[in-house]
């Protein structure tokens, strides 16, 4: 039986589903040897750096990834950036075909005047703060009372969430220690929330709306000045089950609207609301947010009313979607922040498949759906793969062990599964001596030498 050679650039939830499809519908057809790469020391991408630390449901994915890297059958090379430590040609030599899984990490731009001011900020880099992530600033600047984020999906409402929660209801999470310490000195006490369409037509789920709600200490104020302004677009959208819950928990919270607000800290949702420009003091510092009141245009959608609010707020998180990067040597889409494909084969410019490269997740696709939703996504690529043996490569060189000797000679140190587990281990006993489950180590040159066992 033939031996497919694969190499799958991205170690998160896309690049492990891709794996572990690949190794199973590839039996009895196939034996399959498949390298996985990440740029980090760590497995696992978006569940470890790119969810909010006190959502351990959607963390509990870590368990059904680890099952699969447990079994032994797919080699791990962590620490390992693509481009620099290995590039296009080497894997092409050794390997019938390459899965990017690299998905979307950077914020998509909001094009409003002032949105680079001093004080402004990509949802995704925050997020990457509060996270741990190895590559972005061990601080963060929580200096101002009122804060705005602009956005109306999962991502904003997290931010929201982490910028008003209280530091003591997050200790039982794996936040790291520099984390716990900026959100101790955090001047926050108001967070604003800008939609620019109405409360049914949000794209958050109701799980994290609920959650919303159930925030220690934080007070969620909504006007009733935004509700039942487009009736039959709000019509159109209860018949789906979840803005259903939606609209139930908001009916919820308008009936509570006149309690007495006892809370410390507030969280204000702003339906209708589009952002039109950032404006700043005399030292370039953001110091408000120009809000344009919307209305429905009676097809669904919403159009401006010529009428302005500005909102004080010393800063701004963007949160209106996220967006890919390109990769060395392989076709990018500059307006969709994507690689071009078909079905996950990737394409060139002319429209032409690209021998030996393919994609899958959030880089194939864009960032929509949800984690679950990379299997499907995975599957479909995978499909093309094994269907399509005309647009392999053909390695000439066949042994296994000459990415590892090559890796050596280029004196990368690269993590391995013994490596991610030898750091498991270690951030569970940090947790373990605070009380916690875990603790998060940060410092890239710190992971890279647990995992090596130095």
């Amino acid at each position: 039986m033939a031996t497919l050679r694969v190499a799958v650039v991205g170690a998160g939830p896309a690049g492990i589903y891709a794996s572990d499809i690949l190794l199973k519908e590839a039996e009895g057809t196939h034996k399959v040897s498949i390298d996985l790469f990440d740029r980090l020391p760590a497995p696992y991408g978006l569940v470890r750096y790119g969810v909010a630390p006190d959502h351990p449901r959607i963390k509990g994915v870590v368990n059904g990834l680890r099952e699969v890297l447990d079994t032994g059958r797919i080699r791990i090379f962590g620490n390992v950036d693509f481009g620099t430590d290995i590039t296009l040609n080497d894997l092409r030599s050794r390997y019938h075909a390459v899965i990017f899984a690299t998905g979307a990490s950077r914020d998509a731009h909001l094009d409003i005047p002032g949105i680079d001011a001093e004080g402004s900020f990509g949802a995704a880099d925050f997020v990457h703060w509060y996270d741990g992530h190895p590559d972005y600033p061990r601080d963060w600047p929580l200096d101002s009372e009122s804060v705005a984020v602009i956005g109306n999906g999962n991502v904003a409402l997290d931010v929201a969430r982490m910028l008003a929660k209280h530091p003591d209801d997050l200790m039982p999470t794996e936040i790291p220690a520099n984390v716990e310490a900026g959100l101790r000195a955090s001047k926050v006490t108001d967070v604003h929330v800008f939609g620019r369409r109405g409360p049914l037509q949000v794209k958050f789920t109701p799980l994290e709306l609920r959650e919303l709600g159930e925030v220690p200490d934080v007070d969620v104020i909504i006007d009733e000045a935004d509700f039942d302004r487009d009736p039959e677009a709000d019509a159109e959208s209860l018949k789906n089950k979840q803005r259903l819950v939606i609209n139930r928990i908001f009916g919820q919270w308008r009936e509570r609207a006149n309690e007495p607000r006892t809370a410390s800290r507030r969280l204000h949702l702003h339906f209708w609301a589009k952002p039109s420009e950032v404006l700043t003091d005399e030292n370039g510092r953001v110091r408000a947010l120009r809000v344009e009141r919307n209305n429905p245009n009676g097809d669904g959608g919403v159009m401006g009313s010529g009428e302005f609010t500005e909102v004080p707020v010393g800063q701004i998180y963007r949160a209106v979607g996220y967006f890919g990067s390109p990769l060395d040597e392989v076709p990018f889409d500059e307006t969709r922040g994507v690689i071009p494909n078909e079905g996950g084969v990737v394409i060139d410019a002319a429209g032409e498949k690209v021998p030996g490269l393919y994609a899958t997740g959030w880089i194939k696709r864009g960032p929509v759906g949800l984690i679950g939703h990379t299997k499907s996504d995975a599957k479909e690529t995978i499909a093309n793969l094994l269907g399509g043996p005309e647009h392999w490569w053909q390695p000439a060189d066949t042994d296994t062990e000459s990415i590892v000797k090559l890796l050596a000679e280029r004196n990368v140190p690269v993590t391995d599964l013994d490596g991610w587990h030898r750091l498991d281990a270690h951030e569970r006993q940090l947790g373990e001596a605070a009380g916690r489950e875990r603790i998060k180590v940060v410092d890239r040159e710190e992971m890279t030498r647990i995992s090596r066992g130095e």
